[in-house]
């Protein structure tokens, strides 16, 4: 298995995901962004985007997605659901809740705050996809008033997942309106081994944000 990754990008959560599954594979460390920084990058991914993850034949580009496939593939995971589990339906929202509704609008924060040439930089962008990821992200603090962690009350992938999430909105001082649920998930998700060594794997890259 080969990871292709850049600092603090997306591709956290499979590198996360590989630590706690503690699987054998090669990390392909890359300066953002990779298609210009990366030769022969866009001939792995025509997408550009990160993460590109390969097992065998396999060439997956969906971080979340790259989640699931490693506990279902290799598993009988601590960190997974099965199908079986009653709260299967719940996991699955929040693994794709992670980056479709929680992680879509930073990018757009990101990219029309800081990533534009300066005429094309939008403010009013900004602001309002702050005010709709903070609203989003309210249903994280609302999961965690009984439970330690998302579902199933244990670790999943779905806390790799909407972690991530929530790591780039701290990074990115987006936590403002995080609630006091949130804050001590996020402190005890960071805490976690396979997290550190994730970052850890990261340091020789220059930082992104």
């Amino acid at each position: 298995m080969e990871l292709y990754h850049c600092r603090d990008s997306r591709s956290v959560r499979p590198l996360w995901a590989l630590e706690e599954l503690q699987l054998d594979y090669e990390l392909i460390n890359m300066e953002f962004p990779p298609r210009y920084n990366h030769p022969g990058y866009l001939d792995i991914n025509p997408l550009g985007t990160v993460p590109t993850f390969i097992d065998g034949k396999l060439i997956m580009t969906e971080s979340a997605a790259i989640c699931q496939y490693l506990v279902d593939k290799y598993g009988a995971s601590e960190i997974g659901l099965t199908v079986e589990h009653p709260e299967y339906g719940e996991y699955l929202n929040w693994i794709h809740r992670s980056d479709t509704t929680f992680t879509f609008p930073q990018a757009l924060i990101l990219r029309y705050d800081r990533y534009e040439k300066p005429e094309r930089l939008q403010p009013q962008v900004v602001e309002d996809y702050k005010k709709w990821l903070s609203s989003r992200l309210s249903s994280v603090e609302v999961a965690l008033q009984s439970s330690d962690y998302l579902c199933a009350g244990k670790f999943t992938i779905a806390d790799i997942c909407v972690g991530y999430a929530l790591f780039l909105a701290h990074k990115t001082d987006n936590d403002k309106n995080f609630g006091p649920h949130t804050r001590d998930y996020l402190k005890r998700l960071m805490a976690r081994d396979g997290f550190k060594v994730a970052m850890n794997q990261q340091e020789g890259l220059a930082p992104i944000f």
